[in-house]
């Protein structure tokens, strides 16, 4: 049998058998044993060479982060820890590591420390489990999308709309440095620049994607946004990646439904994917509450946070009768909220959409039916003319992780609010277009991607589960 990385050759139970792999040396002790890692588990394969008939200069060479290649025999292991180990025959060295100047030495290092080396963070147990997690979640993605009908849409990078009418965002222009162009009254001339506009980087594809969902019936993004947002806080990036469907013909329930469903999915996916992976950090995350004050320790692992979620129906609350529980809630009441709860209105933060999921439901709720000056000019304008048609999913120990509505698909309604936030129609005139040739009740939603690989494994800043965090003052790599 043959086997190409150690991830197969742990799984395939061979024994006796002469194999050839290559890996990254994690520790060299004894001068004896090797634990070799090549990125395909969290696991490593013991491999035990005879250091007496090896040469003293390849011996030297072995050391902490070296590219090695191994031909050996696999036998039972005599030591614990491990079923298996690879009795060595022959070794090459395929690239040194000087173990006076490599950063991921065999200990402990601090997260800001390898947040430094984000190049080689991938090496240790923690970086490389995370970052194989979050490859089969992206997979999940695709999968349950294609599996239900979605069409997979690419929507523009560079744009020349706000679609959260936020004005947070990266200018993408081709003017040199103190060169631009004015007008008469002084602004500067975008009609010179090399898309004749104001541009900008994306901070959603949602936009561009109903207009596939109104052609295609069902549509999906699944790419990079931005966000010029000055925020050094463990949930906010710079450049993230969303995940947004639209779909035809499906109104706020529907939405709901969808929402509930592609969560569960996905998790599901991943826990059956990657049982290694999450037991890990399961077990890191395990370390990590012991340390905390016994008040703040979560009352789930990591793994039963998952199947929490997988396995219990979301609780669908209105804004209002949320108001009304937080209002009424003893954390409101004693003044132990950051910010207090005093009137239908609040734009809710973490703390009071966590107490209703951890503590109030025990459950993932979603809200709907929020106020509509504290969201988009594209939700629709519920009867009550205050409300508008739109959810968000509650995760424990995250808070929102989802946020979607049914958009307003009446052609004098969406005009009448994008006037009320000064969205001049000659930008949009496309997105009008979609209420006046064939509208139709449509709905969607967004999920941050890194949200959602932060929830999955666990970890607790954002800036850990992407490979290379764009946040403010840092464009490292």
């Amino acid at each position: 049998m043959t086997v190409s990385n150690v991830a197969e050759l742990l799984d395939s139970g061979i024994i006796l058998q002469e194999i050839h792999i290559k890996g990254w040396v994690r520790t060299f002790r004894s001068n004896r044993f090797i634990a070799l890692n090549d990125g395909s588990t969290i696991k490593n394969i013991q491999c035990v060479i005879d250091f007496e008939n090896t040469a003293e200069e390849t011996l030297k060479r072995i050391t902490t982060g070296a590219a090695i290649a191994i031909k050996g025999t696999v036998v039972e292991s005599q030591g614990r820890g491990q079923r298996i180990e690879i009795q060595v025959s022959s070794i090459e060295i395929l690239g040194d590591s000087n173990p006076d100047e490599y950063p991921i030495q065999p200990k402990k290092h601090s997260f800001e420390f390898l947040r430094e080396n984000a190049h080689l963070r991938m090496r240790t147990n923690t970086f490389s489990a995370v970052m194989r997690v979050r490859s089969k979640l992206s997979f999940a993605v695709h999968k349950y999308f294609q599996e239900n009908g979605f069409n997979y849409v690419n929507t523009p990078i560079i744009t020349g709309s706000d679609a959260e009418g936020a004005g947070e965002m990266f200018r993408v222009t081709n003017f040199e440095d103190n060169k631009a162009p004015v007008t008469e009254d002084g602004k500067i001339d975008y009609s010179k620049d090399f898309f004749g506009k104001e541009t900008n980087l994306t901070v959603s594809g949602q936009l561009e994607a109903e207009t596939f969902a109104m052609s295609l019936g069902k549509a999906y993004t699944f790419g990079p946004t931005f966000r010029a947002e000055n925020s050094n806080t463990t949930r906010h990036l710079a450049e993230f990646w969303m995940i947004e469907p639209e779909v035809a013909f499906m109104d706020l329930d529907g939405n709901m439904d969808l929402a509930e469903d592609f969560i569960k999915s996905v998790l599901k996916d991943v826990l059956e994917t990657c049982k290694d992976d999450l037991e890990f950090l399961d077990q890191r995350l395990a370390q990590e509450e012991k340390s905390k004050p016994q008040a703040q320790r979560s009352e789930m692992s990591l793994i039963e946070k998952l199947k929490f979620v997988v396995n219990n129906n979301f609780k669908r609350v209105s804004y209002t009768e949320a108001i009304d529980i937080l209002r009424n809630s003893k954390p409101n009441k004693k003044k132990k909220f950051q910010f207090p709860i005093n009137e239908w209105g609040a734009d809710l933060q973490s703390e009071h959409e966590r107490f209703l999921v951890e503590k109030h439901f025990k459950c993932p709720v979603i809200l709907f039916d929020y106020p509509a000056n504290i969201k988009a000019f594209y939700m629709r304008l519920n009867d009550d003319g205050k409300t508008v048609r739109a959810m968000d999913v509650l995760f424990p120990g995250i808070g929102e992780i989802v946020g979607g509505s049914q958009r307003e698909e009446r052609f004098d309604v969406l005009v009448e609010k994008m006037k009320a936030l000064d969205i001049e129609e000659k930008e949009l005139w496309w997105y009008l277009d979609l209420r006046k040739y064939g509208t139709a009740v449509h709905s969607g939603f967004g999920l941050g991607f890194e949200r959602l690989v932060q929830f999955t494994t666990g970890m607790s800043n954002i800036r850990d589960v992407i490979p290379f965090p764009r946040t403010p003052q840092n464009a490292e790599f």
